[in-house]
């Protein structure tokens, strides 16, 4: 997972809805091969002048709430720590079959 997300991350965009649901494991042949799908929320974090996009807050949650981050969940502009955060919880969701909240 962390791959596909450092891959999509390279490409410069953030997904901003990691969850159980958007990773497709291959079968067969690919059983060894994780895939990361629906892109729907997803969002360049560099700008058209190659900066980063701005830090803003106020904004309104993007995403799953269960899995996204403190700070998305603050109203803060979502970036490659939030992606990362999500993949957190979702490995504490498969280790334990739950979240604390």
């Amino acid at each position: 997972m962390v791959r596909r997300i450092e891959s999509f991350h390279s490409a410069k965009y953030i997904h901003r809805d990691i969850k159980p649901e958007n990773f497709m494991i291959g079968n067969n042949e690919n059983s060894n091969i994780v895939y990361l799908i629906d892109y729907g929320l997803s969002k360049k974090y560099i700008e058209k002048d190659g900066s980063h996009i701005k830090y803003m807050d106020k904004k309104g949650l993007v995403g799953t709430a269960r899995y996204t981050s403190v700070n998305a969940h603050l109203g803060i502009e979502q970036s490659r720590r939030d992606d990362l955060i999500s993949i957190g919880y979702l490995i504490v969701y498969f280790m334990k079959g739950r979240l604390p909240w």
